[in-house]
């Protein structure tokens, strides 16, 4: 088993343990993160239905490139800003198996910065 297969499936537990203890509901909608090397990521969904209310990533126009930290925080502030313009102010948070540091506590921190509660 190379390393990257280890990280992969280390990182997979942690995300199904942490899915077991987070769910989305209509009030408080779970806000997930994905990252990769290059681009950054993030969804506000309600599991109840399934449904995906609100998402933001660092490869849309309005995200001007830049370093990953901060572009991870261009992408909190847009997510916040659509989350309002859903009268979406409160959401439990996904880290989706991340450590919380660099682009994960960035973005985190920008939307909480820019209003949303979580």
């Amino acid at each position: 088993m190379s390393l990257q297969d280890k990280m992969k499936t280390q990182r997979a537990r942690r995300k199904r343990s942490i899915r077991i203890k987070i769910e989305g509901t209509q009030d408080s909608p779970r806000l997930t993160v994905y990252k990769s090397l290059k681009y950054v990521s993030a969804q506000i969904i309600d599991d109840t239905k399934g449904v995906t209310l609100v998402s933001a990533s660092s490869q849309e126009k309005s995200v001007t490139s830049g370093k990953n930290v901060e572009v991870a925080k261009e992408v909190g502030k847009l997510l916040a800003q659509r989350a309002k313009d859903k009268n979406i102010d409160k959401v439990v948070f996904d880290r989706n198996g991340y450590i919380y540091h660099g682009k994960i506590k960035a973005l985190a921190d920008a939307a909480r910065e820019s209003g949303l509660k979580f």
